[in-house]
């Protein structure tokens, strides 16, 4: 593959897997505009493994908090099913099938490539990110995921559901329905980084498995080590500086970001014809 391609792919792959700004429109985009065409399943399970990687590197301690939670709830002992981090797990753990479930249904019945329009695109970047801004805006700033409770999790996996819609952005809706549950922009954006572990891990599970069904495209093996260590520094490095800046400057850049490229979508479209 061309190397400009790969460059340009795990760059923002890993600068918007985190960020509320959608990384399905940003990698569905330059592939409608440019012509390019698909990258292929290897391309899709390394640049998930990079930004995996990122996430789980930046919250290790949760993540290792996680899995010892993990393990108490196996224990099925009342008083360690208690502790914070077995709570912890148990968040991640029933807010996640939901997203599973319609990943799936939308996978077996075509709905996932049906969706994916730059017009939906464009007017999902619009809609949710004034979505955002407004949530963030009303909603209080009092919750922590330690003093989370089980619906309040379940709530925001649900939501997660509608980031199927490309142009929604996962962590945006997620981060969304976390503010409008009271939690701090921070903790939003902690529990909605945690909650992407399972989901990363499931969807590039799928795209292995369609990987090993159908070979990796036109891409070489090297091809998807440099995608993956790309997409890995540049997740970090979004998730670094969303985590140090979000407290300060709130939602409103992301959602004036959204509005933009929203906008100028629906101005090339109407040029160009398309739908």
């Amino acid at each position: 593959m061309d190397w400009l391609h790969l460059l340009i792919l795990a760059i923002l792959q890993g600068l918007t897997e985190f960020l509320p700004i959608s990384s399905s429109a940003h990698l569905i985009l330059p592939a409608k505009i440019l012509g390019w065409p698909d990258q292929g399943p290897l391309i899709d399970v390394m640049a998930h493994l990079g930004s995996l990687g990122a996430v789980i590197i930046y919250y290790r301690k949760d993540v290792a908090r996680m899995i010892a939670g993990g393990f108490d709830l196996l224990s099925f002992k009342g008083e360690n099913w208690q502790k914070p981090q077995a709570k912890l797990a148990f968040h991640i753990l029933i807010a996640t099938p939901p997203t599973l479930i319609v990943g799936l249904l939308m996978s077996m019945t075509g709905w996932a490539e049906l969706v994916r329009s730059p017009l939906i695109i464009a007017w999902a970047m619009i809609g949710f990110g004034i979505v955002l801004w407004l949530v963030d805006v009303w909603g209080k700033k009092v919750n922590t995921v330690e003093g989370m409770n089980w619906q309040a999790a379940l709530l925001i996996g649900l939501a997660q559901m509608i980031a199927f819609i490309p142009g929604t952005s996962r962590s945006g809706i997620t981060m969304t329905a976390a503010r409008g549950l009271g939690y701090t922009r921070s903790e939003a954006a902690r529990f909605s980084m945690l909650l992407a572990i399972p989901t990363i891990l499931a969807s590039g599970s799928y795209a292995f498995l369609k990987l090993l069904k159908g070979g990796g495209g036109e891409a070489s093996l090297m091809d998807g080590v440099v995608v993956a260590a790309l997409s890995l520094v540049a997740a970090y490095f979004a998730i670094y500086v969303f985590m140090k800046l979000i407290d300060k400057v709130s939602f409103f850049p992301f959602m004036i970001y959204r509005l933009v490229l929203g906008v100028l979508l629906l101005w090339w479209l109407a040029a160009h014809g398309g739908a």
